[in-house]
């Protein structure tokens, strides 16, 4: 028989595209926190990848998935932000549904005071209808 049979390529890579698909949504972000859930719209984002801003319930603060210290965080978001054309990034703030309120608003409040006006909470959508 002078053919290949590409069959076995077929089911191989079918397979894989299967755990690709299933893997990377865990990939997109690795600090592992449960956030609150809401029935808010999701905002529209462009094409950058986002910068994001974790909070676990235990008060750390990490940029990506490297803890940074909370008096720290302006000087290095304002570093990121204009290595990646200034200002005008939009910041996503992630925290744990156990975090206190307080906590959540300080880093909110270092964000502001710092000049940075776009700024979003992320939630998971609320199931419970």
């Amino acid at each position: 028989m002078a053919e290949i049979n590409v069959t076995p390529m077929v089911d191989v890579m079918l397979v894989l595209l299967i755990i690709f698909m299933v893997a990377a949504p865990m990939l997109t972000a690795g600090v592992p926190i449960d956030l609150p859930q809401t029935q808010a719209n999701a905002v529209s984002q462009d094409n950058k990848e986002p910068i994001t801003l974790s909070v676990n319930e235990k008060g750390q603060v990490f940029l990506g998935e490297s803890e940074i210290k909370p008096e720290d965080l302006v000087a290095k978001l304002q570093a990121v932000t204009q290595a990646r054309g200034g200002m005008e990034e939009r910041i996503f703030v992630r925290a744990d549904k156990r975090v206190d309120y307080g906590t959540v608003m300080r880093v909110m409040g270092r964000l502001s005071g710092a000049g940075f006006k776009k700024v979003a909470l992320v939630t998971e959508v609320d199931q419970g209808g």
